[in-house]
């Protein structure tokens, strides 16, 4: 699947690890950001990421992505860690040059970068963004893509709903009044 997915997305090597980010926030409350990652045939649960953003105001998700995009491979550089064979994010052309805007500050250049827009199942692929790829809904690609996609994002959406509800009976804690303790 690997080697069809370089020739699909027309990569120069077959990813061996692909990370994927996704955003989570309702309009512009609570906002975090998934990173999960399949490598070598499977999701490999030990390396996903949360990340709460700090410093987006409102409801940008390109902002979201590029302080997301910034953050993790600002690490790996720092880290000396490699880059993974593939950078997808959940999302169209706005995201797509969101995250390479972010890699583009971070001088790392030539990183296969990709982005699938959820109704249409649409692949932007970075540098073919006029040709975008469109694969048959059986296609064995698609729907490793897709999965990866998936999985960032129920990772994306549990965590938002965990800081909200965290939030909510914070709130719910601190207004209501202390009850006395007996013998006051």
């Amino acid at each position: 699947i690997q080697a069809a997915l370089r020739d699909v997305l027309g990569l120069e090597d077959a990813p061996r690890r692909i990370e994927c980010f996704d955003i989570s926030h309702i309009q512009g409350t609570d906002m975090v950001a998934s990173m999960v990652v399949w490598e070598e045939g499977r999701m490999k649960k030990a390396d996903y990421r949360k990340f709460i953003i700090r410093g987006v105001e409102g409801n940008d998700d390109f902002a979201c992505m590029r302080e997301v995009i910034t953050r993790r491979y600002s690490r790996l550089q720092r880290e000396e860690t490699p880059l993974p064979g593939l950078i997808l994010v959940d999302g169209g052309l706005g995201q797509l040059h969101a995250a390479a805007g972010a890699l583009d500050a971070l001088g790392i250049i030539n990183q296969p970068l990709a982005s699938i827009a959820k109704r249409e199942e649409t692949i932007y692929v970075l540098g073919q963004e006029e040709e975008p790829v469109k694969l048959d809904r059986f296609s064995p690609v698609l729907h490793l893509v897709q999965s990866v996609r998936d999985e960032a994002h129920r990772f994306a959406v549990t965590f938002h709903r965990a800081r909200r509800q965290n939030r909510l009976t914070g709130a719910q804690r601190k207004s209501r009044p202390r009850k006395k303790p007996a013998g006051e």
